[in-house]
């Protein structure tokens, strides 16, 4: 059983950032793929971000965090990030970690265990 626990979430105004935290504990950080989605109020969960158990390869939804968000991770500190810059109301969502094995992807379906999420509130 894996436990993730997601901080750093707040109301932001936008064009500003925010650092969102996700805390591993209950298995070996490193040999997880760890994920990063979002979901918005009366919207679908949504991919935003992946990366691989090394933290060698990574994916960014190419449409809504390419170019203003980044995916990092220490494995040391069991914990992986979402670096947000540039934000816009459009971003307002709970922002969820996930976690599954082996290859990086985008659907949510094959993430095994998820946090309780933080909110992200972008005010224009």
């Amino acid at each position: 059983q894996v436990q993730l626990v997601e901080s750093g979430g707040g109301l932001v105004e936008a064009g500003g950032s925010l650092r969102l935290s996700c805390a591993a504990s209950g298995g070996t950080f490193s040999n997880y793929v760890m994920g990063w989605f979002r979901q918005a109020p009366g919207k679908e969960r949504e991919f935003v971000a992946t990366i691989s158990m090394g933290g060698g390869s990574s994916l960014l939804n190419p449409i809504t965090a390419k170019g203003r968000f980044t995916i990092s991770r220490d494995n040391a500190l069991n914990t992986v990030f979402l670096q947000m810059n540039s934000l816009k109301t459009e971003d307002t969502a709970v922002y969820f970690c996930a976690v599954k094995t082996w290859t990086i992807s985008t659907r949510a379906d094959e993430y095994r265990y998820w946090g309780q999420g933080t909110q992200v509130t972008v005010s224009s």
